[in-house]
């Protein structure tokens, strides 16, 4: 059997994970993998047909793609007609099944896949039934199968990353999120149950990392300070610091933290004395990466956030009392938002600004199973963009606000007539 996986740049570090799960089976250890690029290499792979007569594609996406994805599956339909299986996975599949089914995918699979993707996998090479995986959704002779979403796993039981394909990603130190904003797929495909990978476990893989040179640690996680709290919205001081100070001890001066910036944030209320004092002294930003999202305290409640916007100036302040330099995210045209909302976003940016912080520019993308699927996507008012404007040339405004604003607005109007905008 051969499993072709297109390798996106923005889908990479889904596919680290599935990699290491699919790695570790026994039953699959002779499956022959070809990891993909680039999308030109899809279309030359004529050759392993011969070999095999099970090939699987795989991808993953999110919603922001679905229009190159959708198009690209009907390319590869064409070329190689019923001599390949479509699968899907990841966030848009995930909300979005029947369309994806209906536009040429075989298999969705729904939610996470360190474990139902692979025991589909083991199924389907040993030719047996796979209709009782729960989160595997398809089309038989009946119609569309549409499942409920595939169980949760204990992410200690799986690997962050490839070791056999040496494709490395940030450690996913924890999975979930409570709070439920309104505007995000994260609680909705993963739960509100936070589940925290066991620092023995993350040292594991952090050793193998420093046998190869890979120094600089990097972490997936809704929230980087929540790393060990029970329900996801207390602080569990004593457990954020043991991983620091365990991952210290194993890298040394050699090595360098990053907890709070890319791929992951802090959100605001969890920016205090005693946060920012460990974060001081185990790791080695330089900046934090603070989710603020908005100045309007009416927005923020809409949004379901579950923070001030005092939260929002107090994280700042700290942060550069503690020598960080804070980039703050902030999304402009999220549903309720007026002119009263654009300029109390306006004060509190420019105030933050004068403070020192950066802005991390978005403008409001509508994402499947999310209460706000079907609002209006983001229109970026001409106050924001000549604030915007005003501060591009010291980068102190950042960001791809104006692709966002563009996708935004195809993506509602996809979400309105499905794949008839498609025709």
């Amino acid at each position: 059997m051969n499993l072709v996986i297109y390798y996106h740049k923005k889908n990479r570090y889904s596919f680290n994970s599935l990699l290491g799960a699919i790695e570790i089976d026994e039953i699959l250890k002779d499956i022959k993998i070809f990891i993909v690029e680039k999308e030109s290499e899809l279309f030359n792979l004529d050759e392993i047909f011969e070999k095999n007569s099970k090939t699987i594609f795989a991808f993953s996406f999110f919603t922001t793609q679905i229009f190159e994805i959708f198009d690209l599956v009907k390319r590869l339909k064409e070329k190689y007609k019923e001599k390949i299986i479509l699968i899907a996975g990841g966030p848009h599949p995930t909300g979005d099944t029947l369309n994806v089914l209906k536009i040429g995918f075989d298999f969705v699979i729904r939610g996470e896949g360190e474990k139902s993707f692979v025991e589909f996998l083991k199924r389907l090479k040993e030719d047996s039934n796979y209709k009782d995986i729960k989160g595997v959704s398809y089309k038989d002779e009946d119609g569309f199968k549409i499942r409920d979403l595939s169980e949760r796993v204990d992410i200690n039981k799986y690997p962050p990353f490839s070791i056999k394909f040496e494709k490395f990603s940030p450690i996913e130190i924890t999975r979930g999120c409570p709070f439920f904003c309104f505007y995000c797929e994260t609680p909705f495909i993963f739960s509100s149950k936070i589940r925290h990978r066991k620092i023995e476990n993350i040292i594991y893989y952090i050793e193998y990392m420093k046998n190869l040179n890979l120094l600089d640690i990097r972490f997936i996680t809704p929230n980087a300070f929540s790393y060990g709290s029970i329900d996801g919205k207390s602080l569990s001081l004593d457990s954020l610091e043991k991983l620091l100070k365990e991952i210290r001890s194993v890298i040394k001066d050699k090595g360098r933290i990053f907890l709070g910036t890319f791929p992951s944030e802090v959100r605001p209320e969890y920016v205090n004395e005693e946060t920012l004092s460990i974060l001081k002294k185990y790791a080695d930003n330089k900046t934090i990466v603070i989710g603020g999202q908005s100045g309007s305290e009416k927005i923020l409640e809409i949004s379901h956030r579950g923070h001030s916007v005092k939260d929002i100036i107090n994280a700042v302040k700290l942060s550069i009392k503690f020598g960080y330099k804070p980039m703050v995210d902030f999304i402009f045209g999220l549903p309720g938002e007026d002119e009263r909302d654009v300029e109390e976003t306006i004060k509190i940016m420019s105030e933050l600004v004068k403070m020192g912080a950066k802005i991390h520019a978005h403008s409001f993308i509508p994402l499947p199973l999310t209460p706000f699927q079907f609002e209006r996507s983001g229109r970026v008012k001409e106050r924001i963009r000549k604030f915007i404007k005003d501060n591009l040339k010291e980068n102190i405004v950042f960001g791809d606000w104006g692709i966002q604003q563009k996708l935004g607005k195809l993506i509602e109007e996809y979400f309105k007539k499905g794949l008839d905008m498609l025709s």
